[in-house]
């Protein structure tokens, strides 16, 4: 046998059938196939789930979003700084060997 799917509209409008109360759970089940126990956990769901439908998300997202935008800045801060300390530490680099490298005594070569 196989076994019915149902997309989830077709679920909220079964289940506001249910919420109408305009025939039993028994022949809405009938109707439509489907068994009374699994009309009963579709109608909790949904009446489980309807107070989120009236929360405030947007402001959770907008929080979301300025905190990110945060955190890039913040990394794009430190990879500038990390930039500026390498490119420092690299000409320094070069300038030392090459001074050391003039010196008669000095085992250390040219950096090309």
């Amino acid at each position: 046998m196989v076994r019915k799917r149902y997309t989830p509209a077709q679920k909220a409008a079964i289940v506001l059938e249910v919420l109408k109360e305009e025939e039993t759970l028994p022949q809405i089940a009938s109707r439509h196939g489907v068994h009374p126990n699994l009309l009963r956990k579709w109608k909790a769901q949904a009446l489980e789930g309807l107070a989120d439908l009236f929360t405030d998300d947007d402001k959770d997202r907008r929080a979301l979003e300025s905190e990110h935008q945060r955190q890039l800045e913040e990394l794009y801060a430190e990879i500038g700084r990390l930039s500026t300390q390498l490119a420092w530490l690299k000409k320094n680099l070069a300038s030392n060997l090459e001074r050391l490298s003039a010196w008669p005594w000095s085992t250390a070569r040219p950096l090309n």
